[in-house]
């Protein structure tokens, strides 16, 4: 179809993404929009539910707030050069909205049953929540075939069980997920972990299950480079999902969550750490728990695309190395 205005002097702009960064219907990254999954390759996905939140409510508005900030993001990796548009068909596919949000476990239901589709067509997911809770159906299509591990960036370990009647909400998915066979505890690393407890066995399951939890003192003590060699030796070779809650990030650059938790990691610390994880079999990931109505200069939500950027390229890559395999 001929372009409403095509470009008369640099052809080069012919592609929306080369277009001046404020133009266009804000998608992620500005990359195509599409419901087609046979023209995707790696498929970006809002999920805007906060139904299993335990304090401040918003992230349902996260995925909105992140695709605006990603437009001011570019095409090619500027530290690895690494290009995920060229590389494979990364599409926008939309939100994966909730028919019936007000019952919890059902809503997480409908989650599972549009990413099972979405796997099942050979499609990787890249996603944007939404609270935590999003995590656990999402793992259920991932790993459905095999578990995975998993490297989870966050303040929470997530690994709670009932909380005030309900063992879905946002502190429990990655025990959901260990409990239906779909996560390998043994291969997960959980980083940045740290803050005041009302449970002092809040560690307990991610522990006693065998999952490495790097605290945040231990990540300040000895680096992001440290963290990322125990990520690569925890999670080994076989195929891992990456899970980046927002509340991993210091307040100061990520005030706009639902619990954020002082002392974090900083934004910097954060982009050196995922580039320090490439060559790991990433078969997908997310971005969670951005809230923007309690964000400040839309700093949470830029942060966000910008990590989120970071996550696209890993899955990227290990998407050609499969390719190639």
């Amino acid at each position: 179809m001929d372009a409403l205005k095509p470009p008369l002097t640099y052809t080069d702009l012919a592609d929306p993404q080369a277009q001046p960064r404020y133009t266009g219907i804000a998608s992620f990254f500005r990359a195509p929009i599409t419901q087609n999954l046979a023209e995707v390759d790696i498929g970006l996905i809002g999920v805007p539910f906060d139904g299993g939140v335990t304090h401040r409510s918003g992230a349902r508005h996260g995925p909105r707030a992140v695709r605006e900030q990603s437009t001011m993001l570019r095409r090619l990796h500027g530290t690895t050069g690494f290009a995920p548009f060229a590389a494979a068909r990364v599409r926008d596919l939309g939100d994966c909205w909730i028919e019936k949000p007000f019952e919890l476990k059902g809503a997480l239901d409908e989650i599972a049953a549009f990413y099972h589709h979405v796997v099942q067509a050979g499609v990787t997911p890249v996603s944007v929540g939404g609270d935590h809770s999003i995590a656990y159906p999402i793992l259920q299509a991932v790993g459905a075939r095999r578990p995975v591990g998993m490297i989870h960036i966050d303040a929470h370990c997530d690994t709670g069980d009932d909380y005030m009647g309900s063992r879905f909400h946002h502190g429990a998915p990655f025990r959901r997920a260990v409990e239906a066979g779909v996560l390998d505890p043994t291969r997960v690393i959980q980083i940045g972990i740290r803050g005041g407890s009302n449970n002092l066995a809040n560690w307990g399951f991610s522990e006693s299950s065998g999952m490495r939890v790097l605290p945040m003192d231990e990540f300040q003590d000895r680096g992001w480079g440290h963290a990322a060699a125990e990520a690569r030796r925890v999670v080994g070779d076989g195929p891992v999902y990456l899970s980046f809650d927002i509340d991993s990030l210091d307040p100061a650059e990520a005030p706009g969550t639902g619990t954020p938790e002082a002392g974090g990691i900083r934004v910097i610390e954060a982009l050196r750490l995922l580039r320090a994880l490439r060559g790991l079999d990433f078969v997908g990931g997310d971005l969670v728990e951005v809230a923007p109505s309690w964000d400040h200069g839309t700093i949470t939500s830029f942060n966000g695309a910008s990590i989120l950027f970071e996550i696209l390229c890993l899955v990227g890559e290990a998407w050609v190395a499969r390719q190639g395999a």
